[in-house]
């Protein structure tokens, strides 16, 4: 790709994301998503391969129908109320309009169906920015909407998300559409809580990127793509396969890793209010989740995989190991003891 147009996408993923999450009018949020639907377009389609163009096509329908829906929300609200601010959402019909576009452009039950195609078809660098930074903005829409969001419907899309999203998960051989379904599994977590304790949404959000950075820079280190590649990775560097073991399950949310503090802190808030069916319900639905992410764990740490031998012989001398991706995978295993620091900050 063009270095000026990768500078260019990125500068304008950049002012997108800013301009969105900085605004308070609605069509000043408006025009931040839209640069950002086409600033990632050059990105996932950077590699010419039909399957990336067919991957760019679908993202951009997808998220022209969610902006055309956020926007007709907020006029709608507009019409009635006379207020153009986020935070002055209170229309019922423009908050179930804009529940549902946001819920297109995250990828949540049921309008998940773009999200594992658009992963499948881009690459590891590129499917990083669609699971965290592109899903940044409308999360903090919803953050700033909360209070007026229908909670029914909320708890509805969330738990479909986290069923789903750990259903179709058990039976994928590629890496990326495992890791899209595990996204929609999360926000099923960040979007239960989203009306009773929005901060604890943004906590969720911020650990769940950090984790799967470093799960993303790590298979781009290795350069794995399935799961029978995966069984291979050993071979190439030993200890960043024992480290994505590690990182996966704490993605997974299994203590003592980072991964554990938000889903421990969800459930208690859900106690606090009084919905221990909930909280049952979507804790009972991560164990879905927990098989395939075991499944990954194993075989990125397993030493005999059922693979031919010359298929096994991959020992060569791989690129380096980067700062940013031991630091990324450090911080995704061992952050769970300064959880007091992290709920203490305002």
């Amino acid at each position: 790709m063009n270095p000026q147009a990768k500078l260019i996408s990125s500068l304008s993923l950049l002012l997108g994301t800013t301009l969105t999450i900085s605004s308070n009018h609605w069509m000043m949020a408006w025009t931040g998503l839209e640069i950002n639907t086409l600033a990632i377009l050059p990105l996932i389609s950077k590699s010419h391969h039909p399957r990336a163009i067919e991957a760019s096509t679908k993202y951009f329908l997808t998220q022209a129908t969610a902006s055309t829906l956020l926007l007709f929300s907020s006029m709608t609200n507009a019409w009635f109320t006379g207020q153009w601010d986020i935070t002055q959402l209170t229309h019922p019909t423009s908050c179930t309009l804009l529940t549902l576009a946001i819920s297109m452009k995250l990828g949540l039950v049921p309008f998940h169906f773009w999200f594992p195609e658009v992963l499948q078809g881009s690459s590891l660098m590129t499917n990083l920015l669609l699971a965290t930074i592109m899903k940044f903005p409308p999360t903090t829409l919803l953050f700033m909407t909360s209070s007026s969001l229908n909670p029914t419907l909320m708890s509805t899309l969330a738990i479909a998300s986290a069923a789903l999203g750990g259903w179709m998960g058990l039976n994928q051989t590629q890496i990326r559409k495992t890791l899209a379904f595990s996204s929609i599994a999360h926000l099923g977590w960040m979007t239960i809580i989203l009306i009773y304790y929005p901060k604890l949404t943004l906590l969720t959000f911020y650990i769940y990127s950090l984790t799967t950075a470093a799960i993303f820079f790590t298979l781009n280190n290795i350069n794995t793509l399935k799961l029978s590649t995966m069984m291979t990775a050993w071979t190439k560097t030993p200890s960043l396969a024992a480290m994505l073991m590690l990182v996966l399950l704490s993605l997974a949310g299994l203590p003592p890793l980072t991964g554990f503090l938000p889903k421990w802190m969800i459930i208690q808030e859900l106690i606090k209010q009084e919905l221990t069916t909930m909280a049952t319900i979507i804790t009972l639905l991560s164990l879905l989740g927990l098989f395939f992410y075991l499944r990954l764990a194993y075989c990125a740490t397993i030493t005999l995989p059922p693979n031919s031998v010359n298929y096994m012989k991959q020992w060569q001398i791989n690129k380096p190991i980067n700062m940013l991706t031991t630091t990324l995978t450090t911080l995704s295993i061992m952050l769970l003891p300064l959880s007091p620091m992290i709920l203490s900050i305002p």
